[in-house]
């Protein structure tokens, strides 16, 4: 479990929210308070203590020169513990994010220098409760959203906040 302090870089994707309300409505411990409905482009990031005006800048900079993307979420997937949907239409955003920050592995490498961009449904829980928010989400797929902001994001006592938001494209 991530310490408060911890902070991640994510690519907005509002349309989805509706997916999230289906997993929390099944247990609401599977979805991270605070967080809206995301694919990840690097957690974690730098720590919040270390997010100083050159760090911003860079974030919204390099925001601004990537691309706003369509998105469309539509195969939802279960591995032990973990529900996603695929987003290959934002992994250019999230290995330029990457790229910038090589000495940041993503997930602390834990799953390869390039991990697939996902929307994370949910976390944790049994096959079964899974199971049940497959049942819950596929009725809402496909979701066609327009990925346009790179978030940062910290974990407070309180769950995720937000600490600033840089438009795709400028």
């Amino acid at each position: 479990m991530p310490e408060p302090g911890t902070t991640a870089l994510v690519i907005l994707l509002p349309a989805a929210e509706p997916v999230l309300a289906a997993a929390r409505r099944v247990d609401p411990a599977l979805v991270r308070p605070g967080l809206p409905a995301h694919v990840t482009a690097l957690y974690p990031f730098l720590p919040e203590g270390s997010l100083d005006d050159s760090v911003l800048s860079a974030v919204r900079s390099l925001a601004a020169d990537l691309a706003p993307a369509e998105v469309r979420l539509a195969e939802f997937v279960t591995a032990p513990g973990f529900a996603a949907i695929p987003a290959p239409e934002v992994q250019g955003v999230a290995d330029a994010v990457c790229a910038r920050w090589p000495e940041v592995p993503p997930y602390g490498g834990r799953f390869g220098p390039r991990p697939a961009a996902h929307l994370t449904v949910a976390m944790g829980g049994s096959e079964e409760t899974l199971e049940r928010v497959g049942r819950e989400v596929r009725p809402l797929l496909p979701v066609v959203d327009r990925a346009e902001t790179l978030q940062l994001v910290a974990l407070t006592e309180h769950g995720w906040e937000s600490r600033l938001e840089a438009p795709l494209g400028g």
